[in-house]
């Protein structure tokens, strides 16, 4: 079933996979915002129509138990992102549908255990494809794979932590969905190697800047463990919450994040810092804005414009920074007044963005 309100170039479309969903909308948005065409997928043909009536976009309807419709809903396209969690159920179907039909596939997921089944289960395929597969490209995991890529020199690392602060977390309906799809056990990096987490028996404050300021932490890692140890050699990772952030997920009467400007982002404030410590030198950098989900929106649509150049070349499963130029991308996101980057991204001696 399909309801066309424009023509996509099959050169250049991009497939928006849960495109009616909070995140997947932000995408849709942000790719016509670019000026890149765009293919809206979903299982819901009268949200979609409802939607997308009066937008310039194609949008096409696929079940995720339907592999044949999957691949044809991406027919035409160049780059599938997929938003709809929770990805342990939906990356492998919709990857290897986007592989099928000829396209780059990107997803946003949190999820440890969905990232690191498409590394291991969508590398072969993807290479004979002659296509890229890159798994939690979004706010988690994506933004601190391209900050530790962009600031590491080469050789191994000795250790890095990831501190994210949020005033608050509305959680989305997907986002309430993960959390009780994904009961896998969390894992960090010691000694080199992913292991289960052992939660510090001592709370430990962050300082953040503002409005947040120094906060109370929890160590709760996200996908970021496993796009950094996919490509990174390091000897230990851990990723730290702010603790109210995890009490707002946590209760079941916080709502979903509501609007508060005209691109439909919350009020919610977030900044990721990462801390790198290599060869005895230790770097601090990181990155902040407004809503966590909006956010995911110009990462995955600057991921996609460049998996389209005609002279890009990479195959197989890799994390972003992988996939892409790390500290050029960040350069962009900064340049485009995506999120803020401060610190020491690019070494002490080109220090572009200070707080």
């Amino acid at each position: 079933m399909q309801t066309s309100t424009s023509n996509p170039s099959s050169a250049t479309a991009i497939a928006v996979y849960g495109a009616s969903g909070t995140t997947g909308r932000f995408v849709v948005d942000e790719a016509l915002r670019r000026g890149l065409n765009v293919v809206a997928v979903g299982r819901n043909a009268a949200r979609l129509a409802e939607m997308f009536a009066s937008a310039a976009v194609t949008h096409r309807v696929a079940a995720l138990d339907d592999a044949a419709s999957l691949e044809q809903a991406f027919a035409g396209c160049a780059v599938v992102i997929n938003c709809v969690g929770p990805f342990l159920d939906t990356a492998g179907p919709v990857a290897r549908a986007a592989l099928r039909a000829g396209c780059h596939y990107i997803d946003v997921t949190a999820e440890q255990g969905s990232a690191q089944a498409s590394f291991a289960e969508l590398d072969a395929p993807a290479r004979a494809a002659g296509r890229v597969v890159i798994p939690a490209a979004g706010f988690y995991g994506g933004l601190a794979d391209l900050l530790a890529s962009a600031m590491a020199s080469a050789g191994a690392i000795d250790e890095i932590t990831v501190a994210i602060g949020l005033d608050r977390w509305w959680p989305t309906h997907g986002t309430r969905e993960t959390g009780e799809r994904n009961k896998l056990p969390r894992l960090v990096v010691k000694q080199g190697r992913l292991a289960p987490l052992v939660p510090a028996a001592e709370p430990q404050d962050w300082r953040f800047g503002a409005p947040l300021g120094r906060l109370p932490m929890v160590e709760l890692p996200f996908s970021e463990i496993i796009t950094l140890s996919h490509h990174l050699e390091i000897g230990a990772i851990r990723s730290l919450l702010n603790r109210s952030a995890l009490e707002d997920i946590r209760d079941a009467t916080t709502p979903p994040p509501t609007a508060v400007d005209d691109s439909g982002r919350s009020a919610q404030r977030f900044e990721l810092q990462l801390e790198l410590l290599q060869n005895g030198v230790s770097k601090k950098a990181g990155v902040r804005g407004q809503d966590i989900y909006a956010v995911t929106a110009p990462i995955v649509i600057d991921a996609a414009r460049r998996l389209l150049a005609p002279s890009y070349r990479h195959s197989g499963a890799l994390a972003l920074a992988e996939a892409v130029d790390p500290a050029d991308m960040l350069r962009t996101l900064h340049a485009q007044r995506a999120l803020e980057v401060f610190g020491q991204v690019f070494g002490d001696a080109a220090d572009l963005f200070r707080p």
